[in-house]
């Protein structure tokens, strides 16, 4: 897949275009993704799809500070090459941008510098200032400017509509194998080792605290999980804790997301990681003593391992 950030060097074959920020490239973006590539193969055209950086509601709504996304960047670029995209327009969202009006979006931008020769339309999309750009008003306007454009409906799971916005409540809600299936893939967090204070290590439980890499990353609701790790190059299974730790500290101000690997006792101060949840085990709850703690984390292991048991490294 090839990734443009300007683009006025973007060159491809009867580019067949979809348009949306892609948060998490669920489901129900992979069913667009698939119609997309179909198109293009049955067209000899070019797949291409055309998103935003940074996400619009946090340049449009800045004071939604509450803004979390399910996906990095890197993570939507890694997500959209592995759907078989051929190219990726990552296209400076700003307020003059939100100022277009769909047919001038698609007239000076998709049209006269992207030659664009099909537009791909989900089910709920809308484009331009207001978003008064229908369905409708798209296809008068193809008809006008001569274009074509493909309408694909909603994916369902489980009689749902699958949504960016629905994974993100049930992440918050700590629904992770709810959120895992809408998303088609286990949810990750991409993020840096940074030092803790090696209590766990003092118990036989060892953590590793995570940074995220990006501010706006949504972390799911406190609690722990099983989970698998990727780091350098290689997946362990774990557990996560992601909460106060109310045992260790009383009235902590700052959440924290801390992994114990399982066998694993190696140095990864300043790596980076990626830690995939599976199953949430519990809530985060506070003990009497270290010693409970430590009896309820040896507990929290072996359902992990349970739950983990099907995956192979």
């Amino acid at each position: 897949m090839k990734i443009h950030n300007d683009i006025d060097r973007f060159k491809a074959s009867k580019p067949v275009i979809t348009i949306g920020t892609f948060d998490g490239v669920h489901l129900g973006h992979r069913k667009v993704i698939g119609q997309l590539n179909d198109i293009a193969r049955r067209t000899g055209g070019e797949s291409v799809v055309f998103t935003f950086y940074p996400h619009p509601r946090l340049v449009v709504s800045p004071h939604e500070a509450n803004l979390r996304l399910l996906t990095t960047l890197d993570e939507k670029q890694k997500l959209l090459e592995a759907a078989g995209v051929d190219h990726m327009i990552v296209y400076p969202f700003t307020r003059e941008f939100a100022s277009l009006t769909y047919r001038q979006f698609i007239a000076d931008i998709l049209l006269e510098r992207m030659n664009m020769d099909t537009l791909v339309f989900g089910h709920d999309h809308r484009l331009g200032k207001g978003r008064q750009g229908t369905y409708e008003n798209i296809v008068e306007l193809a008809s006008e400017m001569g274009f074509s454009v493909e309408k694909i409906d909603t994916f369902i799971v489980d009689e749902s509509h699958v949504s960016s916005s629905k994974i993100r409540e049930a992440l918050l809600n700590g629904e992770i194998e709810v959120a895992n299936i809408h998303l088609g893939y286990s949810y990750s967090i991409p993020g840096n080792v940074t030092l803790g204070n090696q209590i766990g290590r003092s118990i036989g439980f060892p953590t590793a605290n995570i940074e995220t890499l990006d501010p706006h990353k949504l972390i799911p609701a406190e609690g722990v999980y099983a989970v698998t790790v990727m780091l350098d190059g290689k997946i362990y299974k774990g557990m996560l804790n992601i909460g106060y730790r109310p045992t260790l500290y009383k009235n902590a101000d700052h959440r924290t997301v801390e992994v114990h690997i399982f066998d694993f006792c190696d140095d990864i101060y300043k790596k980076d990681i990626v830690v995939s949840l599976h199953t949430r085990i519990r809530d985060e709850k506070k003990f009497d003593s270290i010693n409970h703690l430590k009896v309820q984390l040896t507990a929290d292991r072996e359902y992990a391992m349970k739950a983990l048991a099907n995956i192979k490294l």
